[in-house]
Order: structure tokens, then C-alpha cells, then sequence
């Protein structure tokens, strides 16, 4: 179970790492993650936290370096958020399918790519940005698209086998 959050973790920054538009020609090494194990967080952290987030299920704490990870549940979207200690969010990660797309997005990755299917989404809040990024599955071909303030992006193209 502490290896799938671990992968789960890392897939997460390199999505966001991917999602603020990284240079393809360059390779980046990613930081070693260091998830400790569930944890207790102070009271203004918290209350940060659930100002944030009222309706999270399913909340548990992860002590990462200084920061604290809440892994949670809204509605039947799965979160990742990492926090300071002070209750300051950096970011929050949420991983979700079609309906959770805002309609506006949704209709722009219909009129772009109306002959694939959307599989999966993830969305990406850090300070005041907001991006998306979506796994598209089409006859011949899976697509991973970006959209970051109504431009989008295709970043990955991966033929079936």
C-alpha cells in the first residue's frame, strides 16, 4: 500500500511537472519523495485546510520534508494537497473522468478532438494557476492534452498496439 501512494505521489509531480510546461528537449530528474507515514498536524493547519476543503472524506496526513500531504476524497474525486506548516497551500492535485471537467473544457476538448473519448482527468491548482490535463483514447491512438487557461496542448501521442 505505501508503494502504490509513493508511485501515486510521483506520477502526481510529474504531471504538475509536465502540466507548467516543461521543455521536451530537456530531461529533469525529480526530487526522491519522502512520505513518512500518517501523521497528526496542528490546529491551524487543519483549520486551513478545511476552509479549503469543507467536504473531504477520507482525509488522512503524510509528513513530507516540512510540508504535510493530505490525501483525501470530494465527491469522487481523489486529492492530493500539499501544505506548509503555517497552512499555506502549494498546490492541490485531483484526479477524476469526464464529468468532473468544467463544461467550458470539456466543450474545447470536444471541438478539438471530437473522435476520442475522454479516460481520465487530472487537475492541477498552484498559487493562481489552474490546468488540466487529459488522457484521451481514440481508435488508433491515446492522446494527453493540457489546457491552461482555454489553450490547449497535446503533450503525449502514443499509437495502440
Amino acid at each position: 500500500m505505501f508503494k502504490l501512494w509513493i508511485r501515486i505521489l510521483a506520477f502526481s509531480l510529474l504531471m504538475m511537472k509536465m502540466a507548467m510546461g516543461q521543455d521536451k528537449e530537456k530531461v529533469v530528474s525529480l526530487p526522491e519523495v519522502k512520505v513518512k507515514a500518517a501523521t497528526e498536524v496542528n490546529q491551524r493547519l487543519y483549520e486551513a485546510f478545511r476552509k479549503s476543503f469543507p467536504e473531504a472524506e477520507d482525509l488522512a496526513w503524510y509528513k513530507y520534508d516540512k510540508d504535510y500531504l493530505a490525501k483525501f476524497i470530494v465527491k469522487d474525486m481523489s486529492h492530493n494537497a500539499l501544505y506548509r506548516q503555517k497552512g499555506s497551500m502549494v498546490y492541490d492535485i485531483s484526479y477524476g473522468y469526464e464529468h468532473n471537467l468544467p463544461d467550458e473544457t470539456k466543450a474545447l476538448v470536444d471541438r478539438n478532438y471530437d473522435d476520442y473519448k475522454i479516460i481520465r482527468t487530472i487537475n492541477i491548482k498552484a498559487g493562481s494557476r489552474n490546468i488540466w490535463v487529459i488522457k484521451l483514447e481514440g481508435m488508433k491512438k491515446y492522446i494527453t492534452v493540457r489546457i491552461e487557461d482555454q489553450e490547449i496542448d497535446e503533450v503525449e501521442s502514443l499509437i495502440k498496439a
